[in-house]
């Protein structure tokens, strides 16, 4: 085995660098915006530009590191949308977004050309579900405009990926995926500290594997680049709630089961969440932080 390569401090994004969390620190919040009608939790919501940018905005108050603006759904067995269509919903989102906040945009695309809009009109990364396999082009964009990129882990693609997911051990096979992908992008000339790595909890993987990697998501951090989880509202948690409580896993809920799930990845030194609501997370992190702090540091 490698030895584990050095703790990465930043994140270098298009136009600036973020500094990731130190031990001890809170992770960085990677607040989400789905400009869709169908997203799995807030499908509808926030799909048209005032709604979406009062959503931003909201996130931001609540203190949000990152805004990921998408306009596909990419829940369980979804329709994938053409390029403009997906344009449609979030171009506007994101030239507001980027011009009136210093907050960094996100666009959440597995389409080049969309990337490349968000680009041009301010996104400082492209977060990309399919590890930037899903469009040939993407790399290029990627390498080309110097975005920050998170490579996500999915098995399948959306509209099959829950069928039938299958691994002899989910998170070494997982890392070993995030590993070699690491290493082609930086073999395709994009910088080693424009990388971010995401598990893809919940894409492509049964309750049992999502309990497993959301408890040795530590491991990730081996891989020597910025981790991001993805745990917001996700089904496991609605399964969790519902097995042990006998509840019905409502948004609210998963909303609390998100914040208390979260400690443990703050615990595990992940360094960036992405989350539907900013404030309930932020706040429960914080409180726990200080549980653990003496007296005198208070």
């Amino acid at each position: 085995m490698k030895p584990p390569l050095e703790d990465p401090v930043e994140w270098r994004l298009r136009t600036r660098t973020m500094c990731l969390p130190k031990s001890g620190e809170l992770p960085l919040f990677m607040g989400i915006v789905n400009v869709t009608p169908d997203s799995f939790s807030d499908g509808g919501q926030h799909d048209y530009v005032e709604a979406a940018v009062a959503h931003g905005r909201s996130l931001i108050e609540a203190g949000a590191d990152i805004l990921d603006i998408g306009g596909e759904s990419t829940r369980p067995f979804s329709d994938p949308v053409d390029s403009e269509e997906e344009w449609r919903r979030v171009g506007e989102v994101i030239r507001i977004l980027s011009h009136e906040s210093d907050c960094p945009i996100s666009i959440d695309t597995s389409k080049a050309c969309v990337a490349e809009n968000a680009i041009s009109n301010g996104a400082e990364i492209i977060n990309d579900v399919t590890g930037l396999e899903g469009d040939p082009a993407m790399i290029t964009i990627g390498v080309e405009t110097g975005a920050g990129i998170c490579a996500m882990h999915m098995q399948g693609r959306p509209k099959t990926m829950q069928i039938k997911p299958e691994y002899e051990n989910v998170v070494e096979e997982i890392y070993s995926y995030l590993e070699e992908r690491r290493n082609g992008l930086v073999a395709a000339g994009m910088c080693p500290h424009s990388i971010c790595l995401d598990p893809g909890i919940g894409f492509g993987k049964t309750h049992t594997h999502n309990i497993e990697l959301m408890q040795k998501a530590s491991r990730f951090l081996d891989l020597g680049c910025p981790i991001l989880v993805g745990h917001s509202r996700k089904g496991f948690l609605g399964k969790l709630i519902k097995h042990t409580l006998n509840r019905d896993g409502s948004t609210h809920e998963r909303d609390i089961a998100t914040a208390a799930s979260a400690c443990s990845l703050a615990d595990q030194g992940i360094h960036i969440l992405r989350v539907h609501d900013v404030a309930t997370v932020r706040l429960a992190l914080t409180a726990y932080a200080s549980s653990k702090k003496k007296v005198s540091q208070l």
